[in-house]
């Protein structure tokens, strides 16, 4: 069954696909007329479902959206919402992650907590809505570690597994990630009303 995932970012679309293979995913590229979508929410939450309202309105298409980042305590949850263009416009993975370790560098690894956040909306033509949030604990690190994954992936070093989310081969953090967190708590929601089973 087919489902619009909100997203230009082909990594994302590929963990959907990955996470959820019931589902056949078209993504934002499949709908090239539709408006550009102002992320103006004050948390994940309120751009993941606007992105998802407005797509599912335009596409007429179950519609997930996710908005994610990296929360860091000493940052005071930054970047947060503006992870994704923490440097500047537009957004880069490594202007990004060389601005965090500029603004982390000396603090000790005590004041280095952080978390990766995902909130995911779906959004149904019926108008049903349901936001679910995944969350994943770790550390900044002071240098990159491994060149898997993206954006921050190569600073958070996730405790249980004694390596950074940069190191994970891709089955390994889709068992264990923000994302997967918040789309195992989906799943059921999704199987109902795509699969209808």
């Amino acid at each position: 069954m087919q489902a619009l995932l909100a997203t230009g970012n082909e990594d994302k679309a590929r963990e959907f696909s990955e996470l959820l293979p019931f589902v056949e995913f078209l993504t934002l590229k499949d709908f090239p007329g539709h408006s550009a979508i102002i992320e103006d929410g004050n948390t994940f939450e309120e751009n993941a479902l606007k992105k998802a309202r407005v797509m599912c309105s335009y596409a007429g298409l179950v519609t997930l959206a996710d908005d994610s980042g990296l929360e860091v305590d000493h940052l005071e949850g930054a970047p947060g919402i503006y992870s994704a263009r923490f440097a500047g416009e537009p957004g880069n993975d490594d202007r990004n992650n060389v601005k965090l370790l500029k603004l982390m560098q000396g603090i000790p690894k005590e004041e280095r907590s952080a978390r990766f956040v995902c909130a995911l909306a779906i959004v149904m033509p019926d108008g049903t809505e349901q936001v679910v949030r995944g969350t994943c604990e770790g550390y900044i690190l002071e240098e990159l570690q491994g060149n898997k994954g993206f954006g921050y992936d190569p600073l958070f070093y996730y405790p249980p597994l004694d390596c950074s989310f940069g190191q994970l081969d891709g089955a390994t953090k889709n068992r264990i990630s923000h994302r997967a967190k918040a789309i195992q708590e989906a799943s059921q929601i999704l199987k109902l009303a795509i699969v209808g089973k």
